[in-house]
């Protein structure tokens, strides 16, 4: 396959309250990429702090940095998104903005690309800064997600992966609410190169990813590419239903030879039992069908407040607040 030419590489990244470190990431970005033509598509997620006033710093004074600035908080993988729907590039390079993921490894996934991989993902071999127990629940969550997804999905890879134009205008055509990028980017197939690399602490500030946007993400990626949990609800549903069928003729030779049993706290532990196995399955069940109401309401999936150095998204992929 004949080397590919590159006439310009997107950077998206999302941010939101990153005041601590928006200048040292764009300074960071624009270092590693050297003579290569590149635009750098940065999400303001509804920030609250300077990080507004610094971005629209940065814009006026280059113009490949380019602000899109939503409306609200919409969420990590929506802001992803957005960037998506905006960057232009032959690659585009997904990254967030705490500077865990180091904005050198860039040149390095443009070669990749250059030799024909559409996709090329990191894989993180080392976590610094992290805790014990984020550590421990990412493996769990990995594990579980490698047993019940329809898709294989490597462990310890995140966001931070470059997609080819063809890749990612796939991509882009999935327009769901609940979103799992890494997932949907695995999804779409194409050739998958990965990249390892050593993942550094947080440079300034605080995670973004408190324990409940994380248990939402988890729940999101196994509701997004796997139907298991909604299986295993049904699976327990057979086996009480026949443990309970068995249970009836016991019941009944014991009537019938007149022998007492004392069943009050037996019942009630049955009882309970399943009661507690329907409102799981319930409960499993509603997850799926809240994430279909969240589809057939057809909102867009963000809305923009302002933009700088950047056009409406192609095909009106997005509804704008921009006047």
């Amino acid at each position: 396959m004949a080397e590919r030419q590159l006439s310009l590489v997107s950077v998206v990244a999302p941010m939101l309250n990153e005041e601590e470190t928006a200048r040292i990431f764009c300074d960071r970005v624009r270092d590693a990429m050297g003579a290569l033509p590149f635009e750098l598509i940065v999400v303001d997620d509804g920030s609250s702090d300077a990080t507004p006033a610094i971005l629209a710093e940065y814009a006026a004074v280059d113009e490949r940095v380019k602000v899109v600035t939503l409306s609200r908080n919409f969420g990590h993988q929506t802001a992803i998104t957005a960037g998506l729907d905006h960057a232009q590039g032959d690659a585009v390079v997904m990254i967030d903005a705490d500077l865990q993921d180091p904005p050198e490894l860039i040149p390095t996934m443009i070669e990749h690309w250059r030799a024909g991989s559409d996709v090329v993902y990191t894989t993180r071999t080392d976590r610094s800064g992290e805790s014990r127990f984020k550590l421990t629940t990412a493996r769990w969550f990995y594990a579980i997600l490698g047993k019940v997804s329809d898709v294989p999905l490597v462990a310890n890879a995140g966001d931070f992966r470059l997609l080819d134009r063809c890749a990612l205008d796939a991509l882009l055509t999935m327009r769901e609410r609940n979103r799992y990028i890494r997932g949907m980017t695995t999804w779409v197939g194409f050739t998958q190169t990965a990249l390892p690399y050593t993942r550094e602490a947080r440079h300034a500030g605080e995670t973004k990813y408190p324990i409940r946007k994380m248990v939402h993400f988890a729940l999101d990626a196994i509701a997004s590419f796997s139907n298991v949990p909604l299986q295993l609800a049904t699976i327990a549903g057979f086996v009480c239903a026949f443990l309970a069928f068995l249970a009836v003729p016991v019941a009944i030779g014991f009537r019938i030879f007149d022998q007492f049993l004392p069943g009050v706290t037996t019942t009630v532990v049955a009882v309970l039992l399943l009661g507690g196995f329907q409102l799981i399955a319930i409960g499993l069940i509603g997850e799926y069908v809240g994430r279909s109401y969240d589809e057939v309401k057809r909102r867009p999936l963000y809305i923009v407040r302002d933009r700088a150095n950047v056009g409406t998204a192609e095909d009106e992929r997005e509804r704008s607040a921009t006047r």
